[in-house]
């Protein structure tokens, strides 16, 4: 073999170039062009840091800050983003399970019935039967064990805990007193209403935890009767 050829200086042959590709027909579906990963780690870290989406226990965390913040700030200190804050959930989710300050008041102080119902049930109707209405009111809560059983266990807090005293007092005052005090063209209404809210807390203690016969074992008619001309007294005299 002669040295002058390829084979004989020891290069590979190259394939001939001379004719060009032919290109594959177009198969009609564009490429979906890929995300770079930096790209979507960068978009799923976006959320505001400190706040989680709500969960199994949401509710649940929303009412500990609740009951946390009105305890120790009050009713009218607590806001609704301040308890999102502190429950380190997004303001929105507190409005997805409770719609306002009032609705979480009453979740977290555990009252078996909305105050704002049992004020609007007491001020329909004449007003020389408020004490009547009053009463009865009170003690359809008290007569179911459902409600029954969450009042026993508040006023035992109350009892026992200054924070939870407060709390009662406030919602009592603002849910209840005040919107009935209303019904009476009298200047010292709210003193006349807290009279009558003593009354019944009186009772309450005796009947259902201290147990005191015989008012422990009377009927809820017998007791209707006999409680509602003084309560009346307390309001219109």
């Amino acid at each position: 073999m002669s040295p002058s050829t390829p084979a004989a200086a020891g290069k590979v042959p190259t394939p001939d170039r001379g004719s060009p590709r032919t290109p594959k027909p177009a198969t009609g579906k564009p490429r979906t062009p890929r995300t770079p990963r930096s790209t979507a780690k960068s978009a799923a870290g976006s959320r505001s840091p400190g706040r989680r989406p709500g969960g199994p226990d949401t509710r649940g965390e929303i009412l500990r800050a609740a009951r946390e913040s009105f305890a120790s700030k009050g009713f009218a200190a607590t806001s609704l983003r301040a308890v999102a804050r502190e429950a380190g959930v997004d303001a929105a989710l507190v409005h997805h399970y409770f719609a306002g300050k009032d609705e979480l008041f009453i979740e977290a102080i555990g009252l078996p019935i909305d105050p704002r119902q049992v004020a609007a049930r007491v001020r329909q109707g004449p007003p020389d039967e408020l004490g009547r209405r009053i009463v009865t009111t009170f003690l359809s809560v008290w007569e179911s064990p459902e409600g029954q059983q969450r009042m026993k266990a508040l006023l035992r807090s109350m009892a026992g805990h200054d924070e939870v005293a407060r709390l009662m007092r406030e919602g009592i005052t603002r849910l209840i007193i005040k919107p009935v005090s209303q019904t009476l063209d009298v200047p010292d209404a709210e003193l006349r209403v807290t009279l009558v809210a003593s009354q019944l807390m009186g009772m309450a203690m005796a009947r259902y935890l201290v147990e005191l016969e015989p008012i422990a074992s009377a009927s809820v008619p017998d007791l209707i009767e006999r409680l509602a001309p003084t309560l009346q007294h307390y309001l219109t005299a």
